[in-house]
């Protein structure tokens, strides 16, 4: 779990979107070369890209139930 923190904190995620990653299974290791909009300006601000993600798999914009990563 200090990973998905680490990862929320320096990538400025909301517990929600933090939730929906990891039910996307997603590796938070891996969110920085996600999260390179600047660099390449076609790609879409990491959360963003999270909740477009979820929405394409799950068809909702948010999980039911959110279980913050700090408790």
């Amino acid at each position: 779990m200090q990973a998905w923190i680490n990862a929320g904190k320096r990538h400025h995620l909301s517990d929600v979107q933090l939730q929906m990653a990891r039910e996307l299974g997603m590796n938070p290791a891996k969110f920085g070369k996600i999260d390179n909009h600047t660099q390449e300006s076609w790609k879409l601000p990491l959360p963003q890209f999270i909740e477009a993600l979820y929405f394409k798999r799950f068809g909702k914009a948010a999980p039911g139930a959110t279980v913050s990563t700090r408790e």
